[in-house]
């Protein structure tokens, strides 16, 4: 298993993969943390693509994932993937969508445990009401991640 930290404009990711595929992207806050230098040939193309995710240059990921979860998870992880980008989804409907409304709080769960931040767009699962619900990097990098994805961002005045 190859790990690596790398800069983003919403603070240092943690990449890890092996041979199979990205294992995990997660974000951490940890002061101490050397960004890498060197980036193995496993995580090269999940490097690339982030950087040009952040530039606005990338809005779908073509990358071999390989998350570990239970099955329910992995399905729920596919699910998102499907979210385009600019879009967002309810907990309730991406229940739908695995053919069970009555797995919102599971499916909820698997949101919340997904290990591949970003790639697999987690961020962009809301509160039916619209609200913005936990995120595992945080509210503030959830709200940051859907205004740069939003396809008429707000501009604040002051």
């Amino acid at each position: 298993m190859e790990t690596i930290f790398i800069q983003s404009p919403i603070g240092v990711l943690e990449l890890k993969g092996n041979a199979e595929g990205l294992v995990s992207v997660l974000f951490k806050d940890a002061k101490t943390v050397v960004i890498s230098e060197i980036i193995p040939k496993e995580l090269k193309d999940a490097v690339v693509q982030l950087q040009e995710y952040f530039e606005g240059k990338r809005k779908e990921f073509k990358l071999k994932l390989s998350p570990e979860g239970t099955d329910f998870q992995k399905r729920v992880w596919r699910q998102l993937q499907e979210i385009p980008f600019g879009k967002t989804t309810s907990y309730q409907q991406v229940a739908n969508q695995l053919g069970d409304p009555k797995v919102i709080r599971a499916a909820a769960s698997a949101n919340g445990r997904n290990p591949i931040s970003i790639i697999i767009p987690c961020h962009r699962v809301i509160g039916s009401d619209g609200s913005l619900t936990g995120y595992a990097g945080g509210l503030h990098r959830k709200k940051w991640l859907l205004e740069f994805e939003s396809p008429s961002p707000q501009q604040t005045l002051f």
